[in-house]
């Protein structure tokens, strides 16, 4: 008796922890999710577009290497016009998985570690005309720092990546050298 009174609680205690939210929290979790679309969307964006950089340097050495000088140029926008094809059907396609995921995932983990009250909160705060003034100067704030930091440590950096692309160089070089 006692052991079945005991696995009767702990089914409830676990459906309990597997419930949906009640509807008030349900509600502010699909505000906040429609209030942090843009932010999934530049997410999935991001990554589209993370898989370029690494085939971007492999292109440009097997471009080097193998391509004549005279149809590089041509080559490029061919491959540039592949690239974009990619983008165009990769964007949407992550953009509209990541908008289909995000109640699973971010609105869980929010029902997880928000209560209803924190949540009235966090949107009040995200909705508030400081926070959408503060979010509007992200690309100016950003700008003026790398901007402040490029003129500031250009002369420090560009001497290392000159040495890194002749340290690059000549191992390639040597490396390209029948062995003896």
């Amino acid at each position: 008796m006692k052991k079945t009174l005991l696995a009767a609680t702990l089914l409830a205690v676990a459906a309990m922890a597997h419930a949906e939210p009640n509807p008030a929290k349900k509600e502010l979790i699909n505000k906040l999710l429609q209030i942090q679309q843009p932010a999934v969307d530049v997410t999935a964006s991001a990554l589209a577009e993370q898989p370029l950089l690494r085939l971007k340097q492999q292109v440009e050495a097997a471009v080097q290497f193998r391509v004549p000088p005279e149809r590089r140029e041509a080559l490029g926008k061919e491959i540039q016009g592949d690239v974009k094809k990619y983008i165009d059907e990769a964007r949407p396609l992550l953009r509209e998985r990541a908008s289909k995921l995000a109640p699973s995932t971010i609105g869980v983990l929010l029902d997880e570690k928000f209560t209803e009250d924190e949540l009235r909160q966090l949107i009040a705060l995200l909705e508030s005309p400081v926070q959408r003034k503060f979010n509007q100067m992200g690309q100016e704030i950003q700008k003026s720092l790398v901007d402040k930091l490029v003129a500031d440590t250009k002369g420090q950096i560009e001497p290392k990546l000159k040495t890194l692309e002749q340290s690059i160089g000549k191992r390639l070089e040597a490396a390209a050298q029948p062995a003896k």
